[in-house]
């Protein structure tokens, strides 16, 4: 074939290819006007990353308006430490992480490796895994120990990551999903959903994983990670896995940075105001034409205010203790929200570490920068990890003495006299309480994310996992939701076998 006549036929296929997308796809087809006023309520990296999404799909001309009660970012927050910035919420973020990648890319931010030193793993009488700084060593010790459990876990993980990366094709076409079960079975069918209703534990049993594997290896991390052990879901179980891979990275100056930025590019209006209640309203137009609205009431500073939107996406966990938010007038009625969160505590303290609760020798040849907990520990905290700054390179060395900035996970405050315990001698100390993530007990039973016609929750993800990722996705799925119910494109949510059809797509 000749080469102007290859030129004549990509033509005419791009032609055809347009034709048939102004006949079928639906960001082509007649729309309905935009609505004219959304609002969002909470701005973390769930809300803020809805409001940029939001932006791009319903246009330039739609008020947006932001509503935050505390800081910008949520729970990815930093605390100060004499002078020095630090992540105590969200730290690390995973090089698959494609949503927090192109935000950073689109906001011109910067980013730092992660790099956590070696590790040991402490059951309250001694390390039963210690790592060493020579890879060979490492897998030597790993297989006298748990055999080839270590290189199977990473297989497991890696099918697992493997399913859940279709999500990100799904969501490049403008696919959305009404619940949080058919976006999880749509992307690895009947398995994600049994992982969804079963512990950890059960599901890492079935897959032939031995006792001593489960409580050394996967419980510390689950202790680290979400502040609970192999009871919680195999889902959450496996997203929290992928926090031992390689390549973790945070973005330079803080994660919540990204918030900020993804909130100015949105170009929408932040409210730094308390919602206290959603009501469902009917307002006349001036064509005299009823619509449904939906009043948001807000207290901002002493002051009482009301306004009213065309659509309401709630970014904020619905749990009394978090937002306390009440839903007038709706019916049906807008349904309880029992999902409980766990109390956890961030302390950062600067000072050297007690190592002889470790190791009675190894009090100047310490070595460790991270240190995991067994269920069995008895030791007040869940890990011990010594961090950076967030404007210095995570290339953490080794502290061969114990001295350093430790940061530690507890479900209490620890008091002077427990720090004391645990430091033989400290500078400052910091704490950070949180309501960090649910309380994961399955089966699970993940809230509805279209509470009414045009009412969209995006946490009720976090009842599957609970991680900057997931809440982006979230957000991602709502705005794409709220786009398609607005111009009725039922065809672009909810579609079964999603996998095979766009694979098979030119």
């Amino acid at each position: 074939m000749g080469r102007n006549a290859g030129r004549e036929l990509v033509s005419s296929l791009l032609g055809l290819g347009l034709l048939l997308c102004s006949w079928g796809c639906p960001g082509s087809a007649e729309r309905r006007p935009p609505p004219e006023k959304i609002a969002v309520i909470g701005a973390g990296i769930g809300g803020t990353s809805a409001a940029y999404y939001l932006r791009q799909k319903f246009g330039k001309d739609v008020k947006i308006d932001v509503f935050e009660r505390g800081e910008v970012g949520g729970r990815l927050a930093t605390v100060i430490l004499q002078g020095r910035e630090y992540e105590a919420g969200g730290s690390v973020i995973h090089p698959l992480n494609l949503h927090m990648k192109r935000f950073v890319k689109d906001l011109g931010l910067s980013t730092l490796s992660a790099s956590g030193g070696l590790i040991g793993v402490y059951n309250g009488e001694k390390m039963v895994f210690q790592e060493s700084s020579w890879f060979v060593i490492n897998m030597i010790k790993l297989i006298w120990r748990y055999g080839f459990q270590s290189l199977r876990m990473h297989m497991w993980v890696e099918d697992i990551l493997d399913k859940f990366m279709r999500i990100y094709r799904y969501q490049s076409h403008d696919y959305a999903f009404s619940s949080v079960e058919k976006l999880l079975h749509s992307l690895g069918g009947d398995d994600f959903l049994g992982m969804l209703n079963q512990t950890l534990n059960e599901t890492l049993q079935k897959a032939g994983f031995s006792e001593k594997f489960l409580q050394e290896i996967v419980a510390p991390i689950m202790r680290v990670n979400y502040g609970q052990s192999t009871g919680i879901n195999g889902f959450v179980g496996a997203v929290s896995m992928t926090g031992a891979d390689s390549g973790l990275w945070s973005v330079e100056g803080g994660n919540k940075l990204v918030c900020s930025g993804l909130l100015q590019a949105s170009k929408s209006n932040l409210i730094p105001g308390s919602v206290m209640f959603i009501e469902d309203k009917t307002r006349t137009r001036n064509t005299g034409d009823t619509t449904k609205m939906y009043e948001v009431v807000y207290q901002l500073g002493s002051e009482t205010h009301a306004d009213t939107y065309d659509i309401v996406l709630v970014a904020t966990p619905l749990n009394q203790n978090m937002s306390n938010i009440t839903f007038l007038n709706f019916d049906p009625p807008i349904e309880e929200f029992q999902q409980q969160y766990q109390h956890i505590v961030t302390t950062f303290v600067k000072g050297k570490l007690n190592t002889n609760l470790f190791c009675s020798r190894c009090s100047t040849n310490f070595g460790l920068s991270t240190i995991l907990t067994t269920d069995t520990s008895k030791l007040l905290v869940n890990n011990f990890g010594l961090v950076t700054s967030v404007n210095e390179q995570n290339h953490i060395l080794p502290s061969r003495d114990g001295t350093g900035v430790w940061k530690m996970f507890a479900q209490e405050t620890l008091t002077k006299r427990q720090i004391t315990k645990l430091f033989d001698s400290y500078l400052h100390a910091s704490k950070q309480p949180w309501l960090a993530y649910p309380r994961y007990q399955p089966p699970e039973k993940c809230p509805s994310i279209i509470l009414h016609d045009r009412l969209y929750y995006l946490n009720s993800i976090e009842c599957a996992a609970s991680a900057m990722e997931m809440s982006a996705i979230a957000a991602h799925n709502a705005a794409l939701l709220a786009f398609h119910r607005w111009n009725g494109h039922k065809d672009m949510i909810d579609q079964e076998e999603l996998y095979e059809k766009l694979k098979t797509e030119l």
